[in-house]
């Protein structure tokens, strides 16, 4: 009876009973706090199923139960309505594909070429091209490769290996033009398409680099013979120079031009000459005649 009526112990018996409570309530609210994200959660999802947003660089493919429509949706939130309507993106941003092509020249050289294609598809066509081809993968795998392959059979065949080497440039523009014909009833355009490595068989360009050395050779030997013949025509022309000077000086050496040399020459003393019959004074007019004597003279 004393334990019952002390008021310590009745505290002491209650507490434990009140601990629980306060568990259960908190575990109550933190289900419908969860409850609550849930729903609003739900409710974001389904709200969105009723729009759709295009982003930049892409456009739309409206279908309504799998049909295709011909509004293509720009860039931007669209409406659309749940289970009814589907939308398809598809990029229409340049795109770049690589392909590596086997060809035959003209004269039937084996050509391999590494191509570079620049490419995208036309904005408002993007509800057709999806339609009759379908992504982008089947585009590059059913339009874009057999295309590039055909193309450059056809363009290589008309160059030969030697042309496709020398006339690049054209050779590019004839693939270019040839593939942006090809590719605009898809409604496919061409940006920009580059030959990035053109090569042939190892025995071929063994053939080319032999011939190379070959023409090397022979105007090394043409520049030689060349050479010689302008040293000899140069020696020619020198000896024939000294003739004709020679001949001009013969010409023109006339006792009067030898006496006024002389004249202009002489430092006032006359010569004297040592001979037989002593030494004498040089007779100059004598020396003259003697010369013109030695000129008359037949030669």
């Amino acid at each position: 009876m004393t334990d019952l009526l002390d008021p310590s112990n009745q505290s002491k018996s209650a507490a434990p009973s009140i601990s629980p409570l306060k568990g259960k309530l908190k575990s109550q609210k933190d289900a419908y706090t969860a409850a609550k994200v849930i729903l609003l959660l739900l409710l974001l999802a389904l709200v969105s199923s009723f729009f759709v947003i295009v982003n930049a660089g892409e456009r739309g493919v409206l279908m309504t139960f799998g049909e295709v429509q011909e509004a293509v949706l720009g860039e931007g939130i669209h409406p659309v309505i749940p289970l009814v309507q589907t939308v398809q993106k598809l990029s229409v941003r340049v795109q770049s594909h690589q392909i590596t092509a086997e060809a035959s020249s003209k004269d039937l050289q084996d050509v391999y070429t590494d191509v570079a294609l620049n490419w995208h598809l036309v904005p408002e066509k993007a509800n057709v091209v999806f339609q009759r081809i379908g992504n982008e993968s089947a585009i590059v795998e059913s339009i874009i490769n057999p295309a590039v392959e055909e193309v450059l059979k056809a363009v290589m065949a008309m160059y030969t290996a030697e042309e496709i080497i020398t006339k690049r440039g054209d050779v590019k523009t004839a693939v270019d033009r040839a593939l942006t014909e090809r590719l605009t009833p898809y409604d496919l355009a061409v940006d920009d398409i580059s030959l990035v490595h053109v090569h042939f068989t190892r025995r071929f360009s063994d053939a080319v680099e032999a011939k190379q050395v070959a023409e090397q050779e022979a105007k090394r030997a043409e520049f030689v013979a060349l050479k010689a013949v302008k040293e000899a025509e140069a020696r020619v022309n020198l000896a024939k120079g000294d003739a004709e000077a020679q001949r001009l000086l013969r010409e023109n050496l006339t006792p009067e031009l030898l006496q006024r040399q002389a004249i202009e020459k002489w430092n006032g003393n006359l010569p004297f000459i040592v001979g037989g019959d002593g030494t004498k004074v040089l007779d100059l007019k004598q020396l003259i005649e003697t010369s013109r004597s030695l000129n008359a003279q037949p030669k």
